[in-house]
């Protein structure tokens, strides 16, 4: 072996020797003190060495300069000193922040300053905590259910305390926690998971979740567990208007309902990070859209900002989903009763005109189609603009970069221009949409853009955000401004 590979080998061992260590700082900072630190929105709570690795690496689209852990570390061994009270910190831009901003200060200086608002405070946690309940629990319901566990963290914020489902054997509460503990697309449950029969209830990392059987969603009383002013997330698809919805609000316990569908009538669909601050305390009832209006609504408010849309054709190739067949029978709907494991289907979709409730200047400006394929996860959307002024595909390209990175848009979209990527890379995307670099068309005015999206995972993670935004449990983050760096353009840096 040369010296240039053991050298290569030592360097290695030793950026993993960081990693290893910095595990117990994020694990305690979030135990004793509710603090979630993340890289660039990656969370790495509960993460391993190599996971933390991958972050750091992946950190380099973000600027001309590799994100250190010989800097990373001392960051977290610093803040795990300063006593903190509840935050979200990115550490990765809170080093970009110190680098460019630091003025020879010390570290422990420049933190304390930062972070003033929350330094000694010792796990303090101003939010309140809203009680939850899962009304369903197919795809979306057992993903909204590893998330909000997930982030369960000190008992603060979000509560997942129950899930309603119809009973569909005698050992129905055995086969719902099973399928919530192994997902054929999103692998297993990261934990442990417990079924108590007699109780009724599956604990998951220490999340006691009651289950309750119910077909009638007027009629269950959820302060006889405990619970109260509950946030009602109806997942079941049944109701999608003011008055069926409603019925939730009939149950003792429950003060407010999210719908994970379009809604109908003047009911508010929200899509987190456009129009999210609609939501009022007097709204009883809302709808988080559609996985594919989340997706693109970013993409095209983004868009239109900066060069106007004059119109546009929105055509979703999307994974099948348990409303089709699985072989040829009966359904109500068109073309939907057909093999969706062998055939790609054409099918309507609302999302085009969806848009326009969460984004009104695209109102009558959008169409839209779908052909529903035999993959089980990850769709795709292809935009296709007539633009008000024209620009290249370059320009496009880095300025959807830069609005994955440093704009209030930067939870919602992504940006990829990896060569080899396919549907199958973008399982678990925590990211509303992903922009394909590298299939975009420009042509003056004339635009198509492709945009993954996990129509389950990423969907979920919206819907959270939203959620949140309704109970008002968002935690203060840092930093609170970003360092905005020139960005490197490298090759395949998306992967």
């Amino acid at each position: 072996m040369s010296q240039t590979s053991d050298s290569c080998l030592d360097k290695w061992m030793g950026r993993e020797a960081l990693a290893e260590a910095m595990i117990p700082v994020i694990g305690r900072l979030y135990r004793e003190n509710n603090v979630v630190t993340s890289i660039h929105g990656r969370s790495l709570i509960n993460k391993s060495t190599m996971n933390i690795l991958k972050a750091h690496r992946f950190a380099r689209r973000m600027s001309n300069h590799e994100l250190l852990l010989e800097e990373t570390a001392p960051l977290l061994n610093a803040l795990s000193e300063l006593e903190l009270g509840a935050a979200a910190i990115d550490i990765a831009r809170l080093t970009e922040k110190f680098r460019a901003e630091g003025n020879g200060a010390s570290l422990d200086e420049y933190l304390r300053a930062e972070l003033a608002e929350i330094v000694g405070k010792r796990g303090a946690d101003d939010r309140t905590s809203t009680d939850v309940v899962l009304y369903g629990f197919g795809r979306i319901g057992r993903l909204l259910a590893r998330i909000l566990i997930e982030k369960a963290g000190g008992g603060h914020g979000l509560r997942l305390r129950a899930i309603v489902v119809r009973k569909g054997a005698d050992n129905d509460l055995v086969k719902r926690a099973s399928l919530l503990r192994r997902d054929s697309v999103h692998g297993s449950f990261e934990g442990t998971i417990r079924v108590d029969e007699e109780a009724n209830t599956i604990t998951a990392n220490g999340v006691q979740v009651q289950v309750i059987y119910s077909d009638n969603p007027a009629t269950v009383d959820y302060t006889a567990y405990g619970i109260k002013d509950a946030l009602v997330v109806d997942n079941t698809g049944r109701w999608r208007d003011a008055d069926g919805l409603s019925q939730h609000l009939q149950s003792k316990g429950v003060a407010r309902v999210l719908l994970t569908a379009p809604g109908k009538g003047d009911l508010k669909n929200i899509v987190h990070g456009i129009n999210h601050k609609d939501i009022s305390d007097d709204d009883k009832i809302v709808t988080a859209a559609s996985c594919t209006t989340n997706a693109i609504t970013p993409v095209l408010k983004a868009i239109n900002d900066k060069f106007g849309i004059i119109h546009g054709h929105v055509e979703t190739v999307h994974s099948f989903t348990n409303d089709q067949n699985l072989i040829d029978n009966f359904h109500k709907g068109d073309r939907r009763g057909r093999s969706a494991a062998l055939n790609m289907v054409i099918t309507e979709t609302g999302a085009a005109k969806a848009v326009a409730k969460a984004l009104p200047e695209l109102q009558g400006k959008l169409t839209g189609n779908a052909i529903r394929v035999p993959t089980p996860d990850v769709s795709m959307a292809i935009l296709n603009l007539n633009l008000e002024n024209g620009t290249t595909r370059d320009e496009v390209n880095d300025f959807l970069r830069e609005m994955s990175l440093h704009s209030d848009l930067r939870k919602q979209i992504d940006y990829i221009d990896s060569p080899d990527v396919v549907s199958t890379d973008f399982v678990g995307s925590r990211r509303a949409g992903i922009v394909d670099g590298l299939a975009t068309i420009s042509n003056d005015k004339n635009l198509v853009l492709y945009v993954w999206y996990d129509n389950e995972f990423g969907y979920s993670c919206q819907v959270v955000r939203v959620m949140e935004e309704m109970a008002g449990v968002n935690p203060p983050s840092f930093p609170a401004r970003d360092v905005i760096a020139p960005i490197a353009v490298l090759e395949g840096a998306g992967a």
